[in-house]
């Protein structure tokens, strides 16, 4: 019996229906029916991101951009809501809920619910095992305890007095002492600079600085590195080993950048393995370098890392330890740049604070005291949050709390190998943990000011992440920001550089401004730690 081409294609697409119909059931019944996203593919898979995106293509940060107009939880009337795809990916939930989030990163860590995911964790593993992409507890231990130590009072008090000279270095060497205007076009250029030469410095004790900073044999900039690796990860992971021999000057940039890097961290991990084995270093160094290549040298010891390790956790506390802190400083200019009002009030305590100090000096010792300067990065973390997704995988079959406060419960069934997707986006923008959630409104974190017991305690803020794997580096972040913020604002006036039209000479509004620059753009990042 011959069969024609018609009816073997029309059987096979028959077949492949069938099966995604039946795969599209077996994924709403994993989720237990949740209300939802019903998409062709994964939100935050590949192809998601290769489709342009559309009311039936989300996109991978469609949190952001449907925030306003399709905004997933108020269409679906509840904090918690499913994606379900019909054609590629795994279902996975979503929460803007603090609630549900603690369930799931800091019950489920310590029960061993959830946990991180692997294939998440295996895309940030280019570098090597870290701290930032460690899946298993051990692992994440053993790197935290050999990073702890490196921060200590000791080390802020350092990040202080460091940010004071790298901010008059900056003053003196872009000429700015001498101008009454400056025009910055893109001050994420500043911010990235001024951020990597503290982490650089404090946490890694390299002598670097505005003048000279970082690079390795007079090549691309450490900076320049940064900046393309962060752009071209997703093409670092993804490209096979011939992509990178193609001969396209952005694959010959991105080959520099990355060789670049890896000859950097590689030459200070010698020169520091060379002090510690000569009398210059006298074992009680506590920079990040030193206590990660010591721990590489303890080939028994149960803090033993490998070469890999090694590398892996310099680049992710070096990425890490800059790159959120320099665009969390920059959304929080542009803000204060649309709210005078609020840059004089943080004036006023800088010179409060600072009455009968020598010269105005703004010391270490006024950092409590600057809770309105904190505020405002605390603002600017909240409405630009570094890192948009927390993403944990149910190791074990699981339920969760979706009841709110005084309500009965609520009990969602979740199957093993189910991604819950802790929407950051969502929970900054939830209206019931920040009321106007759109207006930048510092006053919230003010000390001692607020019954909202959600954001009261600064240590909970959820800009740093939540639970046991929240960020080793809050304090080393607070502390420059605060010092940076501090010192600008006391010396210089944030405003917005609006553009004129052209044909009409009329300059932009401030809200007109604010749409046209105040926007989010999603790259891979390490987050914080």
């Amino acid at each position: 019996m011959n069969l024609s081409r018609t009816t073997v294609i029309t059987a096979l697409v028959a077949a492949f229906g069938v099966s995604k119909i039946f795969k599209f059931v077996s994924d709403l019944k994993a989720v237990d029916y949740l209300p939802g996203l019903r998409v062709p593919f994964q939100p935050l898979s590949l192809l998601s991101v290769l489709v342009p995106e559309t009311s039936w293509n989300p996109g991978v940060i469609f949190v952001w951009t449907w925030r306003h107009t399709r905004n997933i939880y108020r269409r679906f009337g509840s904090d918690t809501v499913s994606a379900v795809p019909f054609l590629s990916g795994a279902p996975s939930i979503y929460t803007r809920s603090i609630d549900v989030a603690k369930q799931v990163v800091t019950v489920g860590h310590k029960t061993g619910a959830f946990g991180k995911t692997d294939d998440m964790s295996r895309a940030l593993l280019f570098w090597g095992p870290s701290i930032v992409v460690a899946v298993s507890q051990d692992q994440w231990r053993k790197h935290r305890r050999i990073a702890g130590p490196a921060f200590n009072n000791d080390t802020y008090q350092l990040v202080w007095n460091t940010t004071h000279k790298v901010y008059s270095d900056m003053i003196d060497y872009e000429g700015w002492a001498e101008k009454g205007t400056i025009n910055v076009p893109r001050i994420q250029s500043l911010t990235i600079k001024f951020t990597l030469l503290i982490i650089a410095t404090c946490g890694f004790g390299l002598p670097f600085s505005w003048r000279e900073p970082p690079s390795h044999d007079g090549q691309m900039s450490i900076q320049q590195c940064l900046e393309i690796i962060t752009l071209r990860n997703t093409f670092a992971i993804a490209a096979p080993q011939w992509a990178w021999k193609l001969p396209l000057p952005w694959i010959r940039q991105t080959r520099q950048a990355f060789d670049t890097m890896r000859a950097f961290m590689n030459s200070h991990v010698q020169a520091r393995r060379e002090a510690i084995h000569s009398s210059a270093d006298d074992d009680t160094s506590k920079d990040i370098l030193s206590l990660f290549v010591r721990a590489s040298e303890d080939d028994e010891g149960k803090r033993h890392l490998d070469d890999e390790e090694l590398i892996g956790n310099i680049f992710a506390l070096l990425f890490a330890g800059h790159e959120t802190t320099s665009h969390s400083l920059a959304a929080t200019l542009g803000f204060l740049s649309l709210h005078p009002s609020i840059q004089d009030e943080i004036v006023e305590q800088v010179h409060e604070v600072t009455k009968g100090h020598d010269n105005g000096e703004i010391t270490f010792d006024d950092y409590s005291k600057l809770d309105k300067v904190l505020a405002a990065f605390y603002e600017g973390i909240r409405m630009f949050p570094s890192g948009v997704y927390l993403i944990r995988e149910a190791k074990q079959d699981t339920v969760l709390n979706l009841s709110g406060i005084g309500e009965e419960p609520k009990m969602l069934p979740v199957k093993k190998g189910t991604c819950v997707v802790v929407d950051m986006i969502g929970v900054h923008y939830n209206p019931q943990y920040f009321p106007d959630p759109e207006e930048f409104k510092p006053a919230r974190w003010y000390a001692n000011s607020t019954s909202n017991p959600y954001i009261a305690d600064g240590e909970d803020h959820t800009g740093f992440s939540i639970g046991p794997r929240s960020c080793l580096g809050k304090k080393f972040a607070t502390t420059e920001a605060v010092c940076f913020l501090a010192l600008l604002l006391r010396d210089w006036r944030v405003e917005p550089l609006l553009s004129v039209n052209v044909s009409t000479g009329e300059k932009e509004t401030k809200e007109e401004w604010r749409e046209r620059v105040m926007q989010a753009k999603m790259t891979l990042t390490m987050g914080r730690v």
